[in-house]
Order: structure tokens, then sequence, then C-alpha cells
């Protein structure tokens, strides 16, 4: 199974966070997203879409732990596997956010609600898409229902 796999980046994100912490406002936070030039024709047509996804690289993210973690490390959360998670700590620290798109200027996208730090290199782009990434039935565990009352 041991594999290497190689990834270029595309881009990289460009925004006033420079380091995490828990209480980061990410859904407000507005980010740019510098494409190479080599990637530019690649962004034809996607100012036609709200929203996008972003995936990137966790590049200041540590090995990945323990195999099971309490949801933002909180004690009063339960004890679940690392991949019931939303933790930037993975085997393989790649990140996924669906983000609006607010604008497209050349080869820079500027959004909001990008969950990544300044300097994040960008690994892909794709258009959100309603009819197959939003799931209205979708079911979550009763801790993730708890914490969403909270905010």
């Amino acid at each position: 199974m041991a594999q290497v796999i190689q990834f270029e980046p595309i881009g990289v994100v460009r925004n006033a966070m420079t380091e995490a912490h828990r209480n980061a406002h990410w859904e407000d936070l507005v980010s740019d997203i510098i494409v190479a030039d080599a990637w530019r024709d690649a962004l034809d047509g996607l100012e036609q879409f709200s929203h996008i996804w972003v995936i990137f690289y966790l590049d200041r993210i540590g090995a990945p732990g323990a195999p099971r973690v309490r949801p933002m490390g909180r004690d009063d959360m339960p004890l679940v596997g690392r991949f019931a998670t939303r933790t930037p700590a993975r085997p393989n620290p790649i990140g996924i956010c669906a983000v609006a798109l607010l604008q497209v200027r050349g080869n820079v996208l500027r959004v909001r609600g990008l969950d990544a730090l300044d300097g994040t290199p960008v690994l892909d782009l794709k258009p959100y898409l309603p009819r197959g990434d939003a799931i209205p039935d979708a079911r979550v565990s009763d801790w993730v229902r708890r914490y969403s009352q909270e905010g």
C-alpha cells in the first residue's frame, strides 16, 4: 500500500491569518488565492459560480498523533476517531473548504470563508455544484449537533 504521491501547488493563499487559533472567525475571513500564471486560462468560466471548493496542503501541521481525539480539543466532547472530526492533524494533511467566490481578477480569486493560513499552498479548485455537493438529509454525530447549537 505504500506509495509516494506528489502534488505541485497551483497557487497560494494570501490573507491576514498567520497562525491558527481556536476563536478565529474563518467564515468572515476574506482571502486572495494567487493562481500560478501557468493555470490562469484554467480559471475561465469560474466567475460564473458563487461558491467553489478549495483543496489545499496543510503545510504547517505536525504528525497526526493518536488515532482518537476529542473534537476541538475540548474535554466535554467525546473521544472519537480522528477521521470522525475535521481536525487538521491528519495522516495526509490535505484541507478542503467550500468558500464564497467574491471576485476573479486575472489570476487572483477573492474568496470568503477559507480556513487556511497566509502562504498555504493551493492544490486544486473546483466549482461548488448544489446537485452533487449539497446533501439535505445528511446525518451528523450528536456532538456536532450540540456544538452547532452553542455557536
